[in-house]
Formats: structure tokens, C-alpha cells, sequence
């Protein structure tokens, strides 16, 4: 696919395929985040990937906010939780880079999945308290987000109902985000 066609067919998926993805391909996919920018080159990243279909199990079961709004990442072949140490980046002008480096990394990585044929979604609806738990992630770590990884499967009620609250498809327009010269 062209880079910009990858960029315009992206879209959250949120019902899987029962198809692992292949080392080959998972290994682009990390090395895509792993070659992300970030401030001063501190590559604060650390990600967790999870396959083990018990942990999948139980992150959709207990991991939502509210409810088990999560509930759909049961199905996904892989789990990817992006983490990063605050200690790791830089805070310049009252901003915390670590959250910018991790966004950048995670979102390479979802691109090529997509080109791929991969689908991905972005979750920051977590409860973070229940995520460290089941993973045993040090306190001293911050969780950004967390995105099942799988094959898209057709849509289903639940997952056409998360997504229609998630509005995925609302997209503003360049009038409404673009200034030029000045505000």
C-alpha cells in the first residue's frame, strides 16, 4: 500500500480473527516502534506483549473503566501495552515528553500493523490500578495505552455500538485544525 492510503484505510478495529500474526510480521511491527523519534533520542518506550490467552482473558475481563467496556479485546491475538519511566524523557516547557515518544512509537507500530492488513485500537479507556496488577508492571512505570492486534473479522453489534460511542469516524476538518501564520 501507498504510505498515505495506509494512513486513510486506518481505522479502529475492535472484533478479531482467531489468526495469530506471524513472527516475521510482529518483528516489523516492534521494529517500527522501536525506530520511533523521540525527545533527545531517549526511546523512554517499553512495551509489554502479551499472547498468552489467559492474561488476554482476563485484561478484557477486569481491565475496562467502566464496566466491560474492554470486553471486545478478548478475541485479539496480541495485546500490546505501551508503557514508559517518566525518568527516561525530559519535561521541557511544563511538557512531559515520555507521553508524546510513547504516542509516536505506538502509533508507528499500529501503521505498519495496518499495512499489514493488521488491525489495531487505540485504548486509553483502562482501569490502570487493575492493568498493573495482571501484569506485574513496577509502580515507577506509566501505562499510556494499550491496543489489541489482530486480523479484522466483521463487525458485530457490540463492536459497531463501542464504535458509534467512540465516534472513530469523525474526522474534523483541515479548515478547523490548520492556522496559518498565526492563530
Amino acid at each position: 500500500m501507498e504510505f498515505i492510503e495506509v494512513i486513510k484505510s486506518r481505522q479502529s478495529i475492535r472484533n478479531f480473527l482467531d489468526k495469530p500474526i506471524p513472527e516475521n510480521i510482529l518483528g516489523e511491527i516492534f521494529e517500527a516502534g522501536r525506530l520511533a523519534p523521540s525527545a533527545q533520542n531517549r526511546q523512554c518506550w517499553q512495551y509489554i506483549a502479551v499472547n498468552d490467552k489467559q492474561i488476554i482473558k482476563a485484561l478484557a475481563l477486569k481491565s475496562g473503566m467502566i464496566g466491560k467496556v474492554n470486553f471486545f479485546i478478548k478475541d485479539a491475538p496480541l495485546i500490546l501495552i505501551a508503557t514508559a519511566n517518566p525518568k527516561d524523557s525530559i519535561v521541557m516547557n511544563n511538557q512531559h515528553y515520555y507521553l508524546v515518544d510513547v504516542a509516536i512509537s505506538f502509533q508507528q507500530m499500529m501503521l505498519t500493523a495496518w499495512n499489514y492488513g493488521i488491525g489495531s485500537c487505540w485504548l486509553a479507556a483502562f482501569n490502570e490500578s487493575k492493568v498493573r496488577e495482571i501484569l506485574n508492571i513496577p509502580k515507577d512505570i506509566k501505562i499510556i495505552a494499550l491496543s489489541p492486534f489482530g486480523y479484522p473479522k466483521k463487525k458485530n453489534i457490540y463492536t459497531s455500538a463501542v464504535s458509534l460511542f467512540a465516534k472513530s469516524s469523525k474526522r474534523k476538518t483541515l479548515e478547523k485544525i490548520i492556522h496559518w501564520n498565526q492563530w
